[in-house]
């Protein structure tokens, strides 16, 4: 799964001169958490819920309303914006994506091409994906099979015990853990007890049965 196919694209974005409160009110009027800055079609940083939390007077200030919004209405995005904005490109592969968030301590990305924003990527986006990869919102079934020491020819007998049973794969997912690995199978069927003999009567290991019922 690459970026571009979990990445949001109808950004809405903000200018540099914009005010706090004017950035402030946009997001809550899209219920969203964090804003682009471009300028020129270019992004050129990036302002979120948090920063404007920050950079806002406690509750405890002596200032008047208005002087409170006159305050704010002067501070503009460029004065408290984050200018060091991480990217990715829309071609790389989500796991990249996860990795940087997580090294970086940060739960956005912001997607771009050409010096062009193309969209951003949230860590919800990667939940999202890792749901859809492992077929968890699919109905069907989930058989998990434990392989106590990685070997070759485990995928093709798991092939093998899926045509025998005639059972329509949908979803596979490998899992490299420190006692073997873990191969998750998510079929269409609510009824994978077929599967299952033809696993066992490969002595391979199933460790767990899920089933989510067909609506």
């Amino acid at each position: 799964m690459y970026v571009k196919n979990y990445m949001t694209t109808n950004l809405i974005v903000i200018g540099p001169e914009a005010s706090m409160i004017d950035a402030n009110d946009l997001m809550k009027q899209h219920n969203i958490n964090r804003l682009p800055v471009v300028e020129n079609e270019r992004l050129v940083g990036l302002i979120t819920r948090s920063i404007i939390a920050e950079n806002s007077p406690s509750g405890a200030t002596s200032l008047s309303k208005f002087e409170l919004n006159y305050l704010l209405d002067k501070t503009k995005v460029k004065d408290i914006m984050e200018k060091q904005v991480i990217q990715i490109s829309p071609d790389h592969l989500l796991e990249e994506a996860a990795v940087i968030m997580r090294n970086s301590n940060i739960g956005v990305l912001v997607v771009s091409e050409n010096n062009q924003i193309k969209g951003i990527i949230t860590d919800k986006d990667i939940f999202r994906a890792f749901a859809d990869i492992s077929g968890y919102n699919i109905p069907g079934s989930s058989v998990v099979v434990e392989v106590q020491q990685d070997r070759r020819g485990v995928i093709e007998e798991i092939g093998d015990a899926l045509l025998e049973s005639d059972s329509n794969l949908t979803n596979l997912v490998v899992y490299h853990t420190e006692d073997g690995i873990r191969v998750v199978i998510h079929i269409d069927s609510d009824n994978p007890s077929d599967l299952v003999e033809k696993l066992k009567n490969r002595n391979l290991i199933v460790n767990s049965v899920q089933v989510k019922e067909m609506e």
